[in-house]
């Protein structure tokens, strides 16, 4: 990686995060806490260290939380600005609107960012690789092994994109859009103003249908977007453990992360990347793994806890189980509980004992 050079960046984070619903009911997806701090900390510390020194948010839904978390952007060594949507405009008019606040020139690249994704990919690399060949826009592709619950996007051997294909059972390639944006700033301001415009539908395939260089900037680095209540445990669990590399991370990488005040009895088992969070409670004899423990909670004495999420200030009984489920803040899941197969409990709710059962054995 070369040394960063002073990049603006916008960072779409608009959403409502249905997907992972009942978690953003009151909370954007992107500020989620992930690894023990909101999601985007990670994101804007990655970007400060590829030389990113001004981030444009392009906000919609619960806008004035973001500013709430990160304020003017001192604390990360950046100047935010924030950007709001009165009505949903695409990603395409997002990033128009959120444009008006840059302050670089017409041929200066411009970084866009996804709000619910986390990649290990080489942003200057990415950057570089867009300055070199002169490209209108260099997309960051990703490898997965099922493409075809993608659109794909197939390039030539040097790198030039030649379609963005829908979704397919026979993907040409098994490359897609991982959701990082090198623009250069003339092509963001020929986007509609004001408008309701799709990138990945209109924007990309117009630009290569003008003649403009596409280019596509293929690596096979970690790379989840974390939009399902599976992903977001996966990437927290990830983080912690050290699969992917975060400066925003609270702590030394390992089994499990620990926040102010939380307590883990020792007869207790936490592993997998587990986050505990703020004041928390682990009872003796409990067994948590790859989960997220959100503040004030409690998971009592031989409760199971594997892969899931537990909200603030939510109770697991003794002896409940949750495998891939999500607890909302404040829930009360009784004795012998069985809560499995993502589902989801939402806040405030109490389960009385062996309400819910996913095998006949109580």
């Amino acid at each position: 990686m070369r040394s960063p050079e002073p990049l603006e960046a916008i960072l779409l984070v608009g959403g409502q995060g249905t997907r992972l619903r009942p978690l953003t009911l009151h909370t954007p997806k992107p500020l989620l806490p992930t690894a023990g701090v909101p999601f985007l900390a990670h994101q804007l510390a990655k970007a400060h260290a590829h030389g990113v020194r001004r981030v444009v948010f392009a906000t919609s839904y619960r806008a004035s939380m973001f500013a709430d978390a990160f304020g003017d952007g001192a604390a990360f060594g950046l100047e935010i600005e924030y950007m709001t949507e009165e009505t949903p405009l695409g990603t395409g008019g997002a990033i128009r609107n959120a444009a008006e606040a840059l302050t670089c020139p017409m041929d200066a690249p411009v970084l866009v960012l996804n709000g619910d994704i986390l990649s290990g990919h080489d942003i200057s690399a990415q950057v570089e690789f867009h300055r070199s060949r002169g490209a209108a826009l260099t997309l960051h592709l990703t490898e997965v092994e099922d493409p075809s619950r993608f659109g794909c996007v197939p390039t030539t051997p040097d790198g030039v994109v030649t379609a963005f294909l829908e979704k397919t059972p026979n993907p040409v390639t098994n490359r897609i859009n991982a959701g990082c944006y090198v623009f250069q700033r003339s092509v963001i301001d020929m986007i509609p103003q004001g408008e309701v415009v799709s990138v990945e539908r209109e924007t990309f395939p117009g630009l290569i249908e003008a003649g403009q260089m596409v280019l596509g900037y293929a690596d096979a680095s970690y790379w989840l977007d974390v939009g399902t209540p599976a992903a977001f445990v996966q990437g927290s669990a990830d983080l912690v453990q050290g699969r992917l590399a975060s400066p925003a991370l609270p702590g030394a990488a390992g089994e499990r992360l620990l926040l102010d005040g939380a307590e883990v009895s020792p007869e207790a088992k936490v592993t997998g990347g587990t986050v505990v969070g703020a004041r928390a409670k682990v009872e003796a004899g409990a067994s948590v793994r790859g989960s997220v423990l959100a503040d004030d909670c409690r998971v009592a004495c031989g409760a199971v806890v594997v892969d899931s999420v537990v909200g603030a200030g939510a109770h697991v009984a003794p002896g409940a189980v949750l495998r891939g489920a999500v607890v909302g803040d404040g829930a009360r899941i009784g004795e012998g509980n069985e809560l499995m197969a993502g589902v989801r409990i939402w806040p405030g709710v109490s389960l009385p004992e062996c309400s819910v059962r996913f095998s006949s054995d109580v």
